[in-house]
């Protein structure tokens, strides 16, 4: 969700991305960070492939609090964490309108010098919301009955420490549990479960980074996948036993992105000038052999993502490429998803989030522009922008024709649908 943005900001890492088949939500919803697969990707037709004259219609516009987390949406919902002077809490809206229909305190409120408020998004199913503040409480949250089902402090739970920038990681839902990347010496990522919350498995003694783990079908199996603060972990979703890791250190641990699979394969990417790789899998009794496909790294990286998860689409990856340490430069980019090979980069760009759907690019800048891109490996073609929102870490949300943006104090929605 977040990075820095200037020199005295610069370790500014907030993050806010595999089938996630266990999330239940209705087919146009977007009930996760990232939406429905978890990787930015939405199936939804019927919006619009040209900018309309003053762009697209506002429908509403919300304040809701203080706060990084991204909007997720099902049944008519959408659920989101804020804070005010005092609490951390879960906030619902009507997606149509925008009405606040409930606020619901899960913990004090969280103060970083960069930047206060909760930064993970709701994972929503059911009834339930599975959320994570910005200290590293757990909770589930009944949006029917508007109270908590249940919370855990989990640093107290694994004795560990809060990363730097606060607790960032969005929730995971697999078939029984909701998995987060806590960071502790007695355990890099954690499973609880959904019903009760009673810890499952724990794993791992990397630092948490401020990524969001995905559960990828990469090297033949599923699995979740978790970009911590040095390395890259896969896990069995049942049982939690490490079945690869694979170094990956950056400055601050700065790993943001969320990992995507790519024909099999796991991608990953980071800021602070480091760069992206590829990587295989191959099976070897019960764990994995990682191999390095293509690597790019360094100043000359192809694709440095600072606190962007890149979008792939037809065998390629678009993304945000940070120049330097976390400095104010950004280009945008394509690469060719299976060699690392640029296609395309629009120069100093600047920082921003991107989704896709319909053959479209929707993004949203840091400035606050609302920007519509087609989806072309061949050339970059900006159809059109606007001043939406106030300045963003978020990426947009896209559910039943509506898009939504997210600052830090309020959310907008707009009607992406095709006029007929």
């Amino acid at each position: 969700m977040l990075s820095p943005i200037t020199r005295t900001a610069r370790r500014t890492p907030f993050i806010l991305a595999g089938l996630i088949l266990t999330v239940s939500a209705h087919a146009a919803d977007w009930p996760q960070f990232l939406g429905p697969t978890r990787n930015g990707l939405s199936s939804e037709t019927g919006l619009i492939q040209a900018w309309p004259a003053g762009g697209p219609p506002e429908l509403w516009r919300t304040n809701i609090g203080t706060g990084m987390s991204a909007p997720s949406i099902a049944a008519g919902r959408l659920v989101s964490l804020a804070q005010d002077k005092t609490d951390q809490f879960v906030v619902v809206c009507d997606a149509k309108t925008g009405g606040v229909l409930q606020r619901i305190k899960i913990a004090p409120a969280y103060s970083n010098g960069m930047g206060d408020g909760p930064r993970g998004t709701p994972a929503i199913k059911g009834d339930v919301a599975y959320v994570f503040t910005g200290q590293g409480v757990l909770a589930a949250v009944d949006l029917k009955a508007e109270k908590v089902r249940w919370k855990i402090d989990t640093l107290q739970d694994l004795k560990g420490r809060a990363a730097e920038y606060g607790m960032a990681c969005s929730p995971l839902l697999t078939d029984n549990a909701v998995v987060i990347t806590v960071g502790s010496s007695q355990g890099t990522v954690a499973a609880y479960e959904q019903k009760s919350g009673k810890r499952l498995w724990a794993t791992g003694n990397d630092s948490a980074g401020y990524s969001s783990p995905a559960l990828l079908k990469v090297g033949g199996k599923q699995q979740i996948v978790a970009f911590t603060g040095s390395s890259v972990l896969g896990l069995e979703p049942k049982s939690g036993a490490r079945l690869w890791r694979y170094p990956f250190k950056t400055n601050y641990e700065c790993n943001i992105a969320t990992p995507l699979a790519v024909d099999g394969k796991i991608f990953i990417s980071a800021g602070e000038n480091h760069g992206s790789a590829l990587l295989s899998l191959a099976a070897n009794d019960t764990t994995f052999d990682v191999t390095t496909v293509w690597s790019s790294l360094g100043p000359r990286s192809t694709l440095r993502s600072e606190w962007q998860t890149p979008i792939q689409r037809d065998g390629f990856l678009y993304g945000f490429d940070n120049v330097g340490g976390a400095g104010p430069i950004s280009h945008l980019t394509c690469i060719e998803a299976v060699t690392g090979k640029r296609v395309w980069q629009q120069a100093r760009f600047g920082k921003g989030n991107l989704i896709a759907a319909d053959g479209m690019l929707f993004l949203s800048t840091f400035k606050g522009d609302l920007v519509l891109l087609r989806a072309n490996p061949r050339k970059f073609e900006e159809l059109g922008r606007m001043q939406a929102i106030g300045q963003t870490r978020t990426a947009p949300v896209l559910a039943n024709g509506r898009l939504y943006l997210r600052d830090n104090r309020q959310v907008v929605c707009y009607d992406v649908r095709a006029k007929k």
